[in-house]
């Protein structure tokens, strides 16, 4: 079996590109137990099916079409009851693991007391490939921040 794309950003928090059927045993064995899936197309059956919990928040991966707000939200506050009462890790994902997860990802870090700008350096340190800087999907991270410290 070849690895997954994965990377772990907290002991919560985890990004990959799209998961395959393949992956589940190792990703369950993570403490995983809720998958954010943000691209348009839902990942394989078994992320979307007891042991795991599932949310689709389908975006584009776009400058011209950014992120929605309430996407972000939706992904967040069903992340928070994972992490904070269930003690459990959340992966987030979407095609390639490099923008629209990395928002989200960076997102549930805000809600968690980064700073946006400490958000996008954690995430990137951990994620060679992830793109928090791209400005599309930073200003998106950006307003999240101060919408959600209002």
């Amino acid at each position: 079996m070849n690895h997954p794309d994965l990377s772990q950003i907290t002991d919560y928090l985890y990004l990959s590109s799209l998961p395959k059927d393949e992956h589940a045993g190792h990703i369950y064995s993570l403490g995983i137990r809720l998958v954010i899936s943000m691209p348009l197309c839902r990942p394989p059956s078994i992320y979307r099916q007891e042991p795991f919990q599932f949310i689709h928040c389908p975006a584009f991966d776009s400058p011209i079409t950014p992120i929605p707000q309430f996407i972000l939200r939706r992904g967040v506050h069903r992340a928070l009851p994972v992490i904070d009462e269930q003690e459990h890790a959340v992966l987030v994902h979407c095609r390639a693991g490099v923008h629209r997860s990395v928002a989200m990802a960076c997102c549930i870090l805000i809600t968690k007391g980064c700073t946006s700008e400490n958000a996008m350096k954690l995430v990137k340190e951990k994620r060679d490939k992830a793109d928090p800087y791209a400005g599309y999907i930073r200003k998106r991270i950006e307003i999240f921040e101060s919408n959600w410290n209002k």
